[in-house]
């Protein structure tokens, strides 16, 4: 399977809408795709001028770009378009990240692409989507966070609303496209066609709100920031210990009583009035918090944590990075990191594949592309382009 991967701004100050991680993602989940991506000539991906750098190249860009070929293509260009369009004769899938609009512009929008290639899944992510009130916007990861309510629901109580940690935004985006691809291939065996596959960054948040929405069309109940517990589930939160922090996640009523019974030796916290049953717990969360802390600070985070895991009860560490890349089982077992080779950066460890196809396992075979390191390769290969036509375009820019 062919996947064209496109997401540069073509007109130098157009503002593009740049889920570059949502768009890169899909490389990485279509297991065995073989995956084009095209970049500006001289210039390339905004994502190789990104932090942090290691000799001169782009970590950001090198991580997120494995597994990929690399070629340059002017799209602006009369003749860059007609290649874009040959290659499309080829491929199964487009994926783009401008905002909408701007594939229309250049005259590769998908009502143009369906007709050289019927076949053709045009997947498209941007902030706010195709069609819309507000489509026409430009949209980065921190404007999905806080118009899809999840900044709204994220920092502590009693502060200001925050972004999350990481790119949220982006990574449901790319989450979801990869799923809408997915199904897209799904029914073009049925239907016989390809189809759009249309994806909002702030759609994706929306979607991941879980039980905030229902609270507010049940009750009318705006939810409040909520620090590190869960609405739905009590005891569910961080906790102080004597060095610092760790969590529990008690999901039920029985995981509730080994809580009580076999680590805070507190039977009487099962006949609590105010702890009888999850929804109670949830209303006293505070009063919960302080009893479990009575106990959770006269011991370690690493003795708070096994003595609750030992008790069959859900509970972990709070982790950095340097605990998550030198973890014996996400690190190699779960080979979340994995080392490559790279010909400018050198050896290097990268983000693992978290799906795990037990039969035909995911594997990283290549390094993230140089700029235009596959151009004269792709374009013989597909194209049957000659040496000479290929040296002539890029001469004129046009690769």
């Amino acid at each position: 399977m062919k996947i064209l991967l496109t997401g540069f701004d073509p007109f130098g100050g157009e503002p593009v809408n740049p889920a570059e991680e949502a768009v890169k993602m899909v490389s990485d989940n279509i297991n065995g795709a073989e995956v084009i991506k095209i970049e500006i000539p001289g210039k390339g991906d905004d994502t190789r001028g990104m932090g942090p750098f290691k000799n001169g190249e782009s970590m950001y860009y090198a991580n997120i770009n494995r597994n990929k070929y690399g070629v340059t293509l002017n799209l602006k260009s009369d003749e860059g378009k007609r290649i874009f369009k040959e290659l499309v004769k080829k491929a199964d899938v487009v994926v783009e990240n401008y905002r909408p609009g701007v594939m229309d512009k250049l005259g590769l929008g998908y009502e143009v692409l369906k007709e050289v290639n019927p076949q053709i899944i045009y997947a498209a992510v941007s902030g706010f989507g195709f069609y819309g009130s507000y489509h026409e916007r430009p949209g980065y990861d921190i404007i999905a966070q806080a118009m899809g309510g999840l900044m709204s629901i994220t920092g502590p109580e009693n502060g200001t609303p925050t972004r999350a940690g990481n790119a949220m935004g982006d990574v449901l985006g790319g989450m979801n496209l990869t799923i809408g691809i997915l199904v897209a291939l799904n029914a073009r065996q049925i239907i016989k066609r390809g189809q759009r596959v249309d994806v909002s960054l702030v759609d994706s948040v929306v979607s991941a709100l879980e039980t905030g929405t229902q609270r507010y069309f049940v009750n009318n109940e705006i939810p409040k920031l909520l620090g590190n517990r869960y609405a739905a589930v009590s005891p569910y939160d961080s906790f102080k210990s004597k060095d610092g922090m760790f969590v529990i996640g008690c999901g039920n009523q029985k995981l509730f009583t080994l809580l009580c019974n076999q680590v805070l030796k507190r039977p009487d916290l099962l006949e609590n009035p105010l702890f009888l049953t999850n929804h109670l717990r949830c209303e006293n969360h505070a009063s919960l918090k302080i009893e479990i802390e009575k106990w959770s600070v006269t011991v370690t985070s690493k003795e708070a944590v096994e003595m609750i895991l030992a008790a069959g009860v859900p509970a972990a560490p709070i982790l950095n990075l340097k605990d998550i890349t030198e973890d014996k089982h996400i690190a190699e077992e779960r080979e979340m990191f994995v080392t490559i080779e790279h010909p400018i950066i050198g050896t290097m460890r990268v983000n693992g594949n978290p799906i795990k196809l037990m039969d035909t396992m995911p594997k990283i075979r290549t390094c993230a592309p140089l700029l235009g390191q596959h151009t004269e390769e792709i374009y013989k290969k597909i194209l049957n382009l000659s040496e000479e036509e290929i040296k002539n375009y890029q001469e004129k820019g046009v690769m």
